[in-house]
């Protein structure tokens, strides 16, 4: 690949730190993606009269894809290479957002955002990040993937706070206008820059040893290697751990929190577009958090950094309802600083425990099903903390009911065998 050797002899840089870097500027750009739903609660609500448990059926479909796509997704960049995949999943955003600007009926949400959107967002995902980590670094490897996951919360940054501002002042369709050229502004760099593996530029991983040899590409079917990977590690007691606590983590983050923060804040009188600033400075501290969880995660268990992240988000998630929602103050600030810095920490850990269920070359199928339960959890959350609200009236018992599961699995995690 010339362009890449070119970066390469310019900047003088190991060509793994260049693959990471558009690593992670593709998947800032998927959670500006991820994010948009809600931001389009609200207005969606106001444009058509639609019930926001309706919306949250959208949504939910789409957390829900972007997680079970997710294997599947991990064994296609296996067989067939990272570069067409990824190509593949922009293009689908792309396509579904622009086509969002003509629905006229909720169906059509749940299909082109549900379904479209959902499956192009969940094949890059986190998989994205730990194939690149996986085929690109010997070394290093939770640093990176902590700054890698970082990304999404980047994105979040840029995006939340401009997509609700273009939602207030332009209208709705503005956010699907916005996401859609955005998603298709990536495809030629991903198309020009990245090489599918350090051989096929002849470069070894970050880190590699003198005798490094690249791991042969797979062969057969990519479904049946998602699947059977699946199969053999259901008899593994650590893939339960990991898929228990990853559920959790799903229905606490980007299920209730990701989805349904601003539509809360909403309803206690904050402004979508101070609401929407919040949620992106949750991701602020994420980006720290990430960080730091990643050079964590090289020097210490990874199963008692786990424990503690969950312990301290459940407890932080039965302060929100009532005590934290009315204005922004001290105690909002906080919330907001401790749940940016804790809010995807648990995937640096996570990801380097998956290599420990079937072994390294299965370690990012074996993340992809985990991550798949993170998605389910989410969807659930976001499904059934619209339904909450709808039934009682707020979201004091979603908030509730999370903080007690986080604190339930902060304890399961220690059963995790090394």
């Amino acid at each position: 690949m010339t362009t890449t050797r070119n970066l390469i002899t310019r900047f003088r840089m190991h060509p793994a730190w260049i693959v990471a870097g558009l690593t992670f500027l593709t998947l800032m750009a998927t959670a500006g993606f991820r994010s948009a739903p809600s931001v389009l609660i609200v207005p969606l609500e106001e444009a058509f009269g639609w019930g926001r448990d309706g919306i949250s059926l959208a949504v939910s479909i789409n957390v829900l894809l972007y997680g079970l796509t997710a294997p599947f997704a991990a064994a296609l960049m296996e067989r067939f290479g990272i570069k067409r995949v990824v190509l593949f999943a922009l293009t689908a955003v792309g396509s579904g957002a622009l086509l969002t600007m003509a629905i006229d009926s909720l169906w059509q949400l749940v299909a082109l955002w549900g379904f479209v959107v959902g499956v192009g967002t969940g094949s890059m995902a986190l998989v994205f990040a730990a194939s690149i980590v996986n085929r690109w670094f010997i070394e290093r490897k939770g640093l990176v993937i902590g700054a890698l996951t970082a990304a999404a919360a980047t994105g979040q940054l840029i995006f939340l706070p401009t997509l609700s501002s273009l939602a207030m002042d332009y209208g709705w369709r503005s956010v699907s206008l916005t996401v859609g050229i955005a998603a298709l502004a990536m495809v030629p760099l991903i198309k020009v820059l990245l090489p599918e593996r350090p051989a096929s530029i002849g470069a070894a991983p970050f880190g590699a040893p003198a005798d490094w040899v690249d791991v042969p590409v797979p062969v057969g079917n990519a479904a049946r290697l998602a699947i059977s990977t699946l199969s053999q590690a259901f008899r593994v007691k650590n893939f339960w751990y990991l898929t228990i606590s990853f559920f959790v983590c799903g229905l606490s983050t980007s299920g209730l929190i990701g989805t349904h923060f601003i539509p809360a804040a909403h309803d206690h009188g904050m402004m979508q577009v101070a609401a929407a600033s919040l949620l992106a400075l949750i991701g602020v501290f994420d980006v720290v958090g990430t960080l730091l969880s990643g050079w964590l995660t090289d020097r210490i268990d990874p199963r008692k950094l786990l424990f503690f992240y969950y312990l301290f988000r459940g407890i932080s998630l039965f302060l929100l309802p009532s005590i934290l929602f009315a204005t922004i103050h001290p105690s909002t600030l906080v919330f907001v600083i401790f749940y940016g810095l804790d809010w995807v920490a648990t995937v640096p850990p996570t990801i380097l425990l998956c290599r420990s269920v079937l072994g390294p070359e299965r370690g990012t199928v074996v993340y992809g099903w985990v991550f798949a339960a993170h998605q389910i959890g989410g969807s659930i959350a976001a499904l059934g903390a619209g339904i909450a609200r709808v039934k009682f009236g707020d979201y004091a018992v979603a908030f509730y009911a999370s903080g007690l599961a986080c604190i339930a699995v902060s304890f399961l995690v220690l059963r995790i065998k090394k």
